[in-house]
């Protein structure tokens, strides 16, 4: 029986990669990446000539049972993203489960994650916490927005920058204006910045310098008091 090695990989700086994660990379028999061009690069920066499959949303459902044949076989599989840890808000869980419910070895490495430290900066209660990740679109987005107002846990979202606005002002209207919200983007990058301030705040920050790149929000949950 093989084992599947879920492996983080940097969400900017490459120096964020472990030591463990490039011996493992190293060692497998396959890597699969959510996008080959991007890993690409990654891999060719650390000298990792390990061959890769593409494992990405729009295919997942249909190459699962494949790999875990190969896994039952003997062969070793690690699974990585464009960025971060594989299946936060990125493909891999449905691999992680089938391989749990074949009896496969699943190990993960501990590693680059965007939220741990956009909810370490913010400045908001971390002991408890509840990840959103994204938003539905759509369907079901106000529903979920009624949903939270009753959340006295600090709460953790991903948005893309093109929906920042749009997302702070829901904050307010659902969570209201003074609501303490905490805006990280290009963690680890060389333009990290984080924006604190109440929702309405930091609403008009982003109105007037638009937001660009990779976006964690942290909003405080509803007061006890």
């Amino acid at each position: 029986m093989g084992k599947l090695f879920i492996v983080p990989t940097p969400i900017g700086n490459l120096e964020d990669m472990t030591f463990r994660a490039i011996r493992v990379l190293k060692e497998v028999d396959l890597i699969l990446a959510e996008d080959t061009r991007t890993s690409g690069k990654l891999l060719k920066h650390f000298e990792i000539n390990t061959h890769m499959h593409s494992h990405h949303m729009h295919n997942e459902h249909k190459t699962v049972e494949n790999l875990v044949k190969r896994l039952q076989a003997g062969e070793t599989i690690a699974l990585i993203s464009d960025a971060g840890t594989p299946a936060i808000s990125d493909p891999g869980f449905l691999l992680t489960r089938a391989c749990v419910e074949n009896g496969i070895d699943v190990e993960c490495l501990p590693g680059a994650t965007a939220f741990v430290p956009a909810l370490v900066n913010s400045g908001l209660p971390n002991d408890k916490f509840v990840f959103e990740g994204f938003l539905p679109d759509k369907k079901g987005r106000q529903t979920r927005f009624l949903a939270l107002q009753e959340e006295y846990r600090t709460m953790i979202f991903y948005v893309s920058p093109h929906k920042l606005n749009k997302t702070l002002a829901e904050f307010t209207q659902y969570f209201g204006a003074d609501r303490p919200v905490s805006v990280s983007r290009e963690l680890s990058k060389l333009h990290e910045e984080t924006v604190r301030g109440t929702a309405e705040e930091v609403l008009k920050h982003f109105e007037a310098k638009p937001a660009k790149g990779e976006i964690v929000v942290c909003v405080g949950g509803k007061s006890l008091k």
